[in-house]
């Protein structure tokens, strides 16, 4: 299971506002590409904010996501996650950019991978096992994406390597 955050990983972390109040938000179709190189790879991925936005939404519907929105306390949410799906930590990765990601990033990394875009804060940043070369909102989730999955790849090169050595 990949999590990801929206504002500051998804997006850039800027909302757009009109003179009407609309808001509007700009996200990375190389993100969304991230989330299809996933379900080809048999990984399901989530998006979890606190914001709730039918921007996000709606994005989270076209890309074929759950969403969990108007998340407080994001580390509460993966312990849920964690028991209902029956998942070890291992079999988690979870990327965030501010510090109301920091519980669920510790408690990621205490077993499975935590990441943070490379403009993420620096609180955020030093608990992550891998940052971005890339900012929130112009590719970071793509980048962790193909990050996972080459890791995934090389373990199964060497799982396949010591069932052939006797």
């Amino acid at each position: 299971l990949v999590l990801t955050d929206c504002d500051g990983v998804l997006t850039d972390g800027t909302v757009y506002c009109s003179a009407e109040g609309e808001e509007l938000l700009r996200f990375s179709r190389r993100d969304g590409m991230g989330f299809e190189l996933l379900r080809g790879a048999g990984v399901e991925a989530a998006i979890v904010t606190r914001e709730r936005s039918v921007i996000v939404a709606r994005r989270a519907a076209k890309l074929g996501v759950t969403l969990y929105a108007g998340v407080t306390d994001k580390a509460a949410l993966l312990a849920q996650l964690l028991e209902q799906r029956a998942l070890t930590r291992a079999e988690v990765a979870y990327i965030g950019d501010d510090v109301n990601d920091l519980p669920a990033l510790e408690e990621i990394a205490a077993g499975g991978l935590a990441g943070a875009p490379g403009d993420a804060e620096p609180a955020v940043r030093e608990v992550a096992h891998f940052v971005t070369g890339r900012p929130g909102g112009q590719g970071a989730f793509r980048e962790f994406v193909e990050a996972i999955l080459a890791l995934r790849e090389r373990r199964g090169l060497r799982l396949l390597e010591e069932r052939r050595t006797p």
